[in-house]
């Protein structure tokens, strides 16, 4: 098979969707791998590590245009729309919910469009998500506790304190990866720490893991509201795969918030958790405030550690990655259900029942 790796061309994003050994693994078999120049350098890897490994080395023309199956990081751009075509197969995180003209476009090429993000084992795991979930859910504390330093913003407090002074108040909605990820780094900093979910039997789970060194609530909004209001960091790490993330943090809870305090929206990459969360930011400018507090919502928050996220994700990725190349794309999706269910867009249609309705399309299941 022709196996495509463009450069990523998202704003400050320097991930690389495979690494030079896994590209050797592939052509050693005998599939031809085209790496697009410069594609790994914001990553550590050289061309000519991806040379040695058997990679051809090409422009973005060649690497989108002689390629049966594209495998990227992030979402396609407007500028990479138009090397849309059918019979073209595209492996990467697509997050259709929020970027409905993207759906469109995929739908009106023909493009087979799977996400990483709803790729779904049968005990509920999202595989392809988890990783990049741990990063960003342990970034988002580092984050948050740098935010909060007067010089950036915030309301110059050290997330865990000293002898004699209290450590922050970190409040996590979500208890999913992100959350608990987020939980461990707040922890090892020292934050007093809440988290909610609606799932008591994890909320049960942390309670017995973390020995009551948490509070585990439930999300009534009252309770939100009331809890919220104490915070000095409010992480937000809601997921429902495939759709647009619900928004838990209204508008007022956030008016309620200290002056100074930090959100960090980790669901801001499927149209956020927080009513407040109104744009999207970038590494380059990660924040805006509004009503005194600081909102970071930077969409793609593992590619601040693009070294460690490529690899973390290419582990993860490149099982699936050897069937579709080993029997053909549409052969893995019949025989493989989790692959199935990463599968949003086939043959003009949309082929994930979420998506569909969260962007309000018609749903063609794939057979």
């Amino acid at each position: 098979m022709h196996v495509g790796v463009p450069k990523e061309i998202k704003a400050d994003e320097r991930r690389v969707a495979l690494i030079p050994s896994v590209v050797s693994a592939l052509t050693s078999r005998g599939h031809l791998v085209r790496v697009e120049y410069g594609a790994g350098v914001g990553s550590g890897f050289a061309d000519d590590e991806f040379k040695c490994a058997g990679a051809l080395m090409c422009d973005a023309d060649d690497v989108w245009n002689a390629s049966e199956l594209i495998v990227k990081v992030k979402e396609p751009l407007a500028a990479e729309v138009h090397y849309f075509r059918k019979g073209l197969a595209l492996f990467t995180f697509l997050h259709l919910a929020a970027v409905p003209e993207l759906a469109k476009a995929l739908c009106d090429s023909g493009v087979t469009g799977i996400a990483y993000e709803t790729v779904q084992m049968n005990d509920g795991r999202l595989p392809l998500l988890a990783p990049m979930s741990e990063v960003a859910g342990r970034m988002s504390i580092q984050i948050a506790a740098h935010l909060l330093e007067s010089p950036n913003g915030g309301r110059g407090q050290l997330m865990g304190g000293v002898p004699g002074v209290p450590a922050a108040n970190v409040v996590i909605v979500g208890a999913g990866v992100v959350g608990t990820q987020a939980m461990q780094i707040a922890l090892g900093m020292g934050a007093n720490v809440t988290i909610f979910d609606r799932n008591v039997d994890r909320l049960r789970s942390i309670d017995v893991m973390e020995r009551g060194r948490v509070q585990t609530r439930y999300p009534h909004p009252a309770d939100v509201m009331e809890v919220t209001s104490h915070a000095d960091v409010l992480i937000g790490a809601v997921l429902i795969p495939g759709a647009k993330a619900p928004k838990v943090i209204t508008i007022q809870m956030v008016e309620k918030m200290k002056p100074g305090s930090v959100i960090v929206d980790v669901a801001i990459d499927q149209g956020g958790s927080v009513e407040t969360m109104d744009r999207v930011t970038s590494h380059r400018y990660p924040t805006f405030e509004k009503f005194g507090v600081l909102h970071y919502a930077v969409p793609n928050i593992p590619g601040a550690v693009p070294r460690t996220a490529t690899m973390a994700l290419v582990n993860a990725t490149f099982p699936f990655l050897e069937r579709m190349v080993g029997m053909g794309v549409v052969e893995a999706l019949r025989t493989d259900s989790a692959l199935r269910l990463g599968l949003n867009t086939y043959d003009g249609a949309i082929a994930h029942a979420a998506v569909a309705e969260a962007l309000g399309m018609p749903y063609v299941a794939f057979h």
